[in-house]
């Protein structure tokens, strides 16, 4: 039985990205766990923020768990001097260059999982590079039909029927055809990636009062009700639709597994409330496993030392325990 074997991104290299996976490396881990960053700026980074750190480049297969103070790399040079703080466009592809060396190795079979720190969009797109977010950049990248966001935490999950679009555009969005690919994909994935058995969706609805019988808005009368009642006569547990402003209320919640919202800003609040600092991003629909933090690059925090791994090492446990059942050699 070998330990999992996971790649980290190390994400922005302004940002605090490299001091999370610093900080990481400073305990041991049941799985393997390789960084992809530059091992230079890694060391760099080390020294500045005075952790102890002894870099392996990284050499498949090993079949080591981590050890504290111990890390090894997947060297990917960066294009440009980095400071921490100081965004460079000239490392945008650089950055997505990381992601596209964890992408294809989990593909290939290489790693079991990929486990994203944080990037910044902006930057990306500054350089000219047509880029809205990890989710998607992954699903292109992958192969992927559709891409579910999900975050979680320990004491809620919630999935997305759109993720970064601008609230004007959200309803014409989420059409029966859309809104019915992602229940299939959230339930698929409950029962395969976290092991539950008839996993329960509790549906927000759209408008305040899920319509208002139709008062408030159309869309839970012409598409989102007629979609859960056919998926239900597949066996689907959907409860819905629920006022969003009610769906997360301990009642609620108790006869729930996961709660599907509408839009980024309907569910994410109440998530990153619930469990940030230990809320963790994970993509459903992939052909892989990927987790990821639940938050920014935080360039004001890179290099001091103030930064929390906390979901970081979150992201890590959970694709631990998602890929571990799952691998033939288990």
């Amino acid at each position: 039985m070998r330990p999992p074997r996971l790649i980290v991104t190390s994400g922005e290299p302004a940002g605090i990205g490299p001091d999370l996976c610093l900080q990481i490396a400073q305990r041991d881990w049941t799985c393997e766990l390789i960084v992809a960053a530059d091992a230079d700026l890694l060391q760099e980074r080390a020294q500045r923020l005075q952790l102890p750190l002894r870099i392996e480049r990284h050499d498949l297969p090993q079949n080591v768990p981590a050890r504290a103070g111990i890390l090894r790399v997947l060297h990917h040079p960066v294009t440009a001097a980095v400071r921490a703080g100081q965004l460079d466009v000239a490392n945008a592809r650089y950055v997505l260059g990381l992601l596209d060396l964890a992408a294809d190795g989990c593909l290939r079979g290489d790693f079991d999982a990929m486990v994203t720190a944080p990037v910044q969009k902006s930057i990306i797109n500054d350089a000219g590079i047509p880029f809205s977010g990890h989710t998607e950049y992954l699903a292109e990248r992958t192969g992927a039909p559709l891409p579910v966001m999900m975050l979680a935490c320990p004491t809620l999950r919630v999935a997305l029927v759109t993720t970064h679009l601008p609230l004007n555009a959200v309803s014409a969005a989420i059409t029966p055809s859309l809104l019915e690919q992602v229940l299939r994909i959230l339930d698929h994935d409950l029962r395969r990636r976290f092991h539950l058995a008839a996993p329960r969706i509790l549906v927000c609805g759209l408008n305040p009062h899920a319509g208002e019988s139709g008062h408030l808005g159309r869309e839970e009368i012409e598409v989102i009700s007629p979609v859960l009642t056919a998926l239900r006569r597949e066996g689907l547990q959907l409860i819905g639709p629920v006022p969003a402003d009610t769906a997360f209320t301990p009642h609620q919640l108790q006869q729930a597994d996961a709660v599907l919202a509408m839009y980024h800003d309907q569910g994410l609040p109440v998530l990153k409330y619930a469990g940030f600092g230990d809320a963790v991003n994970v993509t459903l629909g992939l052909p892989i496993v990927r987790t990821s933090v639940d938050h920014g690059t935080a360039l004001a925090l890179a290099g001091t030392g103030k930064a929390d791994s906390g979901s970081l090492a979150a992201a890590i446990a959970m694709a631990i325990d998602i890929v571990q059942p799952a691998r033939p050699d288990a």
